[in-house]
């Protein structure tokens, strides 16, 4: 492991035990996606504005690469406490019920998290046993729901953590 990278788990580490690591490894997952999307669709409109001949299976990828990059950062996301909120009465109310009203809605998204996964769980099992696969490519598509069902439960762990804990950042 470079030093860079041992260095980076260390603060992630001081920034908060274990959620800082899976911050930190999802994070970067999110990041690897995200620069694979990019350099894909540059080299695929470089391939048709100079060559007149896309990358087979661009689309195919892209949308594979966009799965991952959502799935890795929905529970970076939840950690951080960067979901869109609604705080036009956080000036006025107290502390105590300011505490108590994230504590629930963590629990609301908790239970919604957790009911999405299982959805996409059942999918997931209905793509294998199927053996659906992409167009083109013919990468199989269960690995990829399978991913973000466990993805989405992650994520309502995250949350279940921060009603627990009180945790809250952002």
């Amino acid at each position: 492991m470079s030093s860079a990278v041992s260095e980076e788990l260390e603060a992630a580490e001081r920034r908060g035990g274990w959620p800082g690591r899976l911050r930190f490894a999802l994070g970067t997952l999110a990041g690897v996606a995200l620069f694979a999307m990019m350099t894909l669709t540059f080299l695929d409109v470089i391939g048709r504005k100079v060559f007149n001949h896309s990358i087979i299976g661009s689309v195919e990828l892209t949308e594979l690469l966009m799965l991952a990059l959502i799935f890795c950062a929905m529970p970076v996301v939840s950690l951080a406490g960067g979901h869109v909120i609604f705080d036009l009465l956080d000036a006025v109310l107290p502390e105590r019920i300011k505490r108590w009203q994230a504590s629930v809605a963590n629990l609301i998204c908790t239970f919604l998290l957790a009911v999405a996964g299982w959805f996409v769980l059942n999918r997931a099992m209905r793509t294998h046993e199927m053996g659906d696969i992409t167009a083109q490519l013919a990468i199989p598509l269960a690995p990829f729901h399978y991913s973000a069902a466990i993805l989405l439960m992650l994520c309502a762990v995250m949350h279940l953590y921060l009603a627990v804990s009180g945790k809250f950042e952002g």
